[in-house]
Parts: C-alpha cells; sequence; structure tokens
C-alpha cells in the first residue's frame, strides 16, 4: 500500500503522527507491505535562520501566554502512544526547507521515511537545530547519504526552491493542516487521529483496493 504523508518537521502533531504511523503498521499491520512518501508542508516559510521563538510566536499568532497549554494535548497524545515528548526541550522553530531538502532527496530509497522521523526526532527529542546542515549531515549519514552528499544538498538554494514548489504542490491538493495522511491513493485522514482512527483508514483503504 502506498502512504503518502504531508507533514512539517516542526509540528508537534507530526511527531505525533510519525510515531502513531509507525506503531499501528507494527502492531496492526504487521504483514501489510507499504511505501510511504513523504511531502513537504512549509508552515513558518518566512522563519528566519536563527529561528523563531516559539513562547513569542504563540503568543502574537494565538494569544497563549502559557505555552505549556499548547504542548499539554500533543504531549498527552504521545504518552497514549508510549513515548515520551516533552516540547518544553525545543523552544525554537527553525527553518526546515534545508531538512525537507534532504528528505526530498531521499524520495525512492527504502530510508525516506526514517530520516524523516529521525530528523523530526533530533528536532523535538533532542532539541537540535534541524536548519544546520551539519546536524542535517550526521542525522543523513545514518540513512544513506554520505555527509558531504547530504551537507550540500542542505545547503543548495535551488533545492531549497524545490522544497517551496513541492509545498506550494501539497496546498493545492487541499492538504490543509498536517500530518496529513492518504491512504491507497484514496482515504484521507488529517490532525491528531488516534491509533483507531489510523487503523481504520488503512482497513477502508484495503477494503477499497480488494474491491
Amino acid at each position: 500500500m502506498q502512504i503518502d504523508l504531508y507533514t512539517e518537521i516542526t509540528c508537534p502533531w507530526c511527531i505525533v503522527g510519525h510515531h502513531r504511523l509507525d506503531k499501528v503498521l507494527a502492531e496492526r499491520f504487521p504483514d501489510l507491505a507499504v511505501d510511504i512518501r513523504q511531502h513537504p508542508v512549509l508552515l513558518l516559510p518566512d522563519a528566519p535562520e536563527d529561528g523563531l521563538y516559539i513562547p513569542d510566536l504563540l503568543r502574537s499568532r494565538y494569544g497563549i501566554t502559557d505555552p505549556k497549554l499548547a504542548f499539554a494535548r500533543p504531549e498527552g497524545e504521545a504518552r497514549a502512544s508510549g513515548f515520551d515528548l516533552d516540547l518544553g526541550r525545543q523552544l525554537w522553530a527553525f527553518p526546515t526547507q534545508a531538512a525537507h531538502a534532504l528528505i526530498l532527496a531521499a524520495a525512492g530509497r527504502d530510508t525516506q521515511h526514517k530520516l524523516a522521523v529521525a530528523i523530526t526526532d533530533a528536532y523535538f527529542i533532542g532539541a537540535k537545530n534541524i536548519a544546520d546542515a551539519d546536524v542535517l549531515a550526521d542525522i543523513a549519514a545514518d540513512h544513506g547519504f554520505d555527509r558531504d552528499q547530504a551537507r550540500a544538498i542542505a545547503r543548495d538554494p535551488e533545492q531549497h526552491r524545490r522544497v517551496e514548489q513541492e509545498a506550494a504542490k501539497s496546498a493545492r491538493a487541499g492538504v490543509r493542516s498536517v500530518p496529513h495522511f492518504v491512504f491507497g491513493g484514496s482515504i484521507a485522514i488529517n490532525g491528531g487521529r488516534s491509533e483507531a482512527e489510523m487503523a481504520s483508514a488503512i482497513e477502508m483503504a484495503l477494503a477499497g483496493r480488494a474491491s
């Protein structure tokens, strides 16, 4: 089954979605062969190189003065799926074009999804600056890239423009919120869906394929 996954690296619901998808596939569909294809979404396309301070961003955009209020629900959903997530560890939203460029460059390899998860984990759990080409090269080296090759991709303005074009394509396809999943080219769900809802969508896609 092809699974198209639209995410933004700095979105907390996306790390939950990544881990939840992997958990559902491993536990409920262990024999299902899947091809997970990653597509970029840019929520903060103009974020400065040194990042945006998330408490300030929450205050200015949403009027949230206590970041813990915004963090509580995705942290709780992460715990419900068996992994710890402390969003207070990473208080900077960095530009993501470089990271998405590497993920796009991994298209067609069986490591693309694992690379996307690793970059997202490095950002949220490791509190890494995923706009830094050296940080990205270290991660990509464990997923089929030569460090110099990864560094060059991360720094290439042409690759960044490609990400922006693909993100625009995602928007034209109707992706309005992330994570956004399309199972088997037919069943789409988005946002912080439960494991049961995700499993149901996969079952519906399988049923449609069978019919």
